[in-house]
């Protein structure tokens, strides 16, 4: 029997697509149905992404998502081009720098919050206004992280940043869901991503070796492809009645330790 498409006929738009999990749930979401538009500012990888998809199902479209006309055009794009959206994966994001909180240097603190935080709520506020005009019952996500849980060794600003998306999760899932639209995150405990090589350094089997060493879950390494399964059943029929909800995928760590 075939695999179901949990997706089929499904628009989605996924920010920070161009690499690590957004690029692997954009992949995953297209294996399932959907039609993709993949937004980054990291445009030569977007369009090898596109190129490997297939342009007949996803598309680029350049975004920075601290600038609210990007975001706003980028949701038009995909409803120009494919007629609807359902389904928005906020994922873009970084890590920040890191530093003492006692050597802060606000400027980080401004930027980290802007992409993660700021970043967050223009995609949900521009992505529900189209579904709110257009009755469409969505699913929005936000990718947040463990560290909004724990407090981590994450920078200050990435953590405090991933805590503001929790509420605005919650918070903008309180008021649509009157529209029907779901509102959920997803929060991974750590992966070698290009991000987390780029801000640790070092060779990616050691990162990975020691995010390994201090999970609570052994045999299994997290990876993308994992973060990317949630993604997909959060933005299903399967989760019609799951909205404000946290999706730790941590190996139980946060519930162990917090």
């Amino acid at each position: 029997m075939a695999n179901k498409l949990r997706l089929e006929g499904k628009v989605a738009v996924i920010t920070g697509a161009a690499s690590g999990i957004g690029e692997a749930t954009a992949r995953l979401f297209v294996e399932h149905g959907a039609h993709v538009v993949i937004a980054d500012i990291q445009d030569e990888l977007g369009l090898q992404v596109v190129s490997s998809i297939g342009t007949d199902k996803a598309t680029y479209r350049h975004c920075d998502v601290t600038d609210e006309k990007q975001v706003e055009e980028t949701v038009a794009y995909a409803v120009e081009k494919y007629g609807t959206l359902d389904i928005m994966f906020s994922n873009a994001g970084t890590l920040g720098a890191l530093s003492s909180v006692l050597e802060i240097d606000m400027t980080v603190f401004d930027r980290t919050m802007a992409v993660n935080a700021r970043g967050s709520t223009l995609v949900i506020k521009h992505a529900a206004r189209v579904m709110v005009a257009k009755k469409v019952r969505g699913s929005i996500i936000c990718n947040a992280s463990i560290e909004a849980i724990l407090a981590g060794p994450a920078p200050l600003a990435y953590v405090a940043s991933k805590n503001a998306i929790l509420g605005v999760v919650k918070a903008a899932a309180r008021e649509l869901g009157q529209y029907g639209i779901r509102v959920n995150c997803v929060s991974p405990y750590g992966i070698v991503t290009p991000m987390v090589r780029e801000m640790y350094g070092g060779n990616a089997a050691f990162i990975e070796a020691s995010i390994t060493e201090k999970a609570s879950l052994k045999g299994v390494t997290l990876n993308t492809k994992h973060i990317a399964e949630a993604a997909l059943f959060l933005a299903s029929d399967e989760s019609t009645y799951v909205s404000a909800h946290n999706l730790a995928v941590d190996g139980g760590l946060s519930s162990i330790m917090n």
